[in-house]
């Protein structure tokens, strides 16, 4: 997975959003088995606690769990991965819709536009 790091926002947070990202992907299957806090800590250049303090929070959601014997995996549960993936995407429409706003548009010239994208793209 690549990971993409501001300092604009807590590290940990970023590291949160990265995971759920690249497993309403895809990326990460439910049931997968994650790899170690260090291996993630390394291939994110972050500081390993850093990185526990990321999956301790995404446990405590029921996103990831640990198996004291085997590692952490990625829940099974589709329908929680399905309602994760449907947050995400409406609050990157509502991100849209604030940034065509600030642009002047009106909802209805928005529509619009995002529909003649999509004929164009099809």
């Amino acid at each position: 997975m690549k990971w993409e790091l501001d300092s604009e926002r807590p590290v940990y947070i970023q590291l949160i959003e990265q995971i759920q990202a690249g497993i309403i992907s895809g990326y990460y299957k439910p049931g997968d088995k994650l790899p170690s806090v260090r291996d993630l800590a390394a291939d994110a250049t972050v500081n390993p606690n850093t990185m526990q303090k990321a999956l301790v929070e995404l446990e405590r959601t029921g996103l990831i769990f640990t198996n004291r014997t085997s590692g952490r995996f990625i829940t099974s549960d589709e329908t929680m991965i399905k309602k994760l993936k449907g947050l995400s995407a409406k609050e990157l429409v509502l991100d849209f819709l604030e940034r065509m706003k600030q642009l002047g548009f009106e909802p209805q010239e928005t529509l619009s536009l995002v529909t003649e994208v999509i004929q164009k793209e099809i």
